[in-house]
């Protein structure tokens, strides 16, 4: 059975004394993408957007998108965050990957994969993981696997020990 993989997404808040960024994995066997993503369309409703967004979900759509999610067999959520100060979520973003991959490669998690950014963000994702390296978390392969796939995410593979 292949690895499961992790699928990646951010938040964070800008604020002079409460400002935060957090980093979230749902981590999924492969067996199961076609499935879950189907349930992710069907929660999508009735709206046009290629992705689910919370923010514009009345009251009742975020309970039952919540359930939905919750009810899915095999999924898990591996969540990171920390506390930032006004104009260093680059630096939120970075703690928050490096702790990201260490805790994903512990569960043997081998890819992970995230919205594409512009190329030099890209690089500093990439930098952030060969960091996190120093954890026991080996990146594998090149910047390539940072090229924007289908347009709108990359992915990191990383090394899992048997």
């Amino acid at each position: 059975m292949p690895p499961p993989q992790a699928f990646a997404d951010e938040s964070f808040h800008e604020d002079p004394s409460e400002g935060f960024y957090v980093l979230a994995a749902a981590v999924l066997p492969i067996a199961r993408h076609a499935e879950l993503r189907e349930v992710m369309l069907d929660v999508r409703g009735g709206r046009r957007s290629s992705k689910l967004h919370w923010y514009p979900m009345d009251h009742q759509e975020k309970l039952d998108v919540a359930k939905r999610v919750a009810d899915f067999d095999e999924l898990h959520v591996v969540t990171v965050g920390t506390p930032v100060r006004p104009k260093r979520q680059e630096r939120g973003r970075a703690l928050c990957l490096q702790r990201l991959v260490v805790e994903l490669h512990g569960v043997g998690v081998d890819t992970l994969v995230a919205e594409a950014r512009q190329a030099d963000l890209n690089k500093r994702d990439v930098d952030s993981v060969r960091h996190a390296r120093l954890h026991r978390a080996r990146l594998t392969g090149n910047d390539a696997f940072f090229q924007p796939l289908s347009g709108c995410v990359h992915e990191v593979q990383l090394d899992t020990p048997t």
